[in-house]
């Protein structure tokens, strides 16, 4: 079944079927949730809402894009939302250290660098203005196109070409100190 005809009967009154828009796209959101605010013990609390969210927007769900860029879009407000509440920045400290692979040449010495390097990095992501996270993380780490980036953000595509433009160069300055 598409997506389209299970939220089309949803709507209808068939609530049962929400769970297969949630087994679907839980983990999506779940990682863009881990991505824009880094946090593990807050990822499963912010996805919990990006589902209650989505299930109260439903009906002004117009079929103008398609759902999964509905659920980005509600990931995004609420991430933001849970970051300007909280009116912080993401701490390096917050990342837990997920595993990595390694090759097996890389010696000690390389793998402390290596982590060192990916901490910084992580730490100056966490640093960024809320609209330019988001825009770099669906552009570097979810693949999106400008266009996927303007229509889950709601903005311009010059708009998105200027987050991602100052975002990279915000980071660029904040890994130099």
């Amino acid at each position: 079944m598409e997506d389209k005809q299970i939220v089309e009967r949803i709507l209808a009154g068939e609530t049962e079927l929400y769970s297969l828009i949630v087994k679907e796209y839980q983990q999506i959101v779940a990682n863009l949730t881990y991505k824009l605010c880094g946090n593990k013990l807050e990822v499963e609390e912010v996805t919990q809402q990006v589902f209650v969210e989505l299930y109260m927007a439903l009906p002004r769900f117009r079929f103008d894009s398609k759902l999964s860029s509905f659920i980005y879009r509600i990931t995004v407000n609420v991430v933001c939302k849970m970051m300007n509440k909280a009116k912080r920045f993401v701490s390096s400290d917050e990342y837990d250290d997920r595993p990595e692979t390694p090759s097996d040449e890389r010696n000690a010495e390389q793998k402390l660098i290596h982590q060192e390097q990916l901490q910084q990095l992580r730490t100056a992501i966490g640093h960024l203005k809320d609209e330019q996270r988001t825009a770099l993380v669906l552009y570097t780490f979810e693949d999106f196109s400008y266009n996927q980036i303007a229509e889950v953000m709601q903005c311009s595509l010059s708009k998105v070409e200027s987050l991602i433009f100052r975002a990279k160069k915000n980071l660029a300055k904040e890994l130099k100190q």
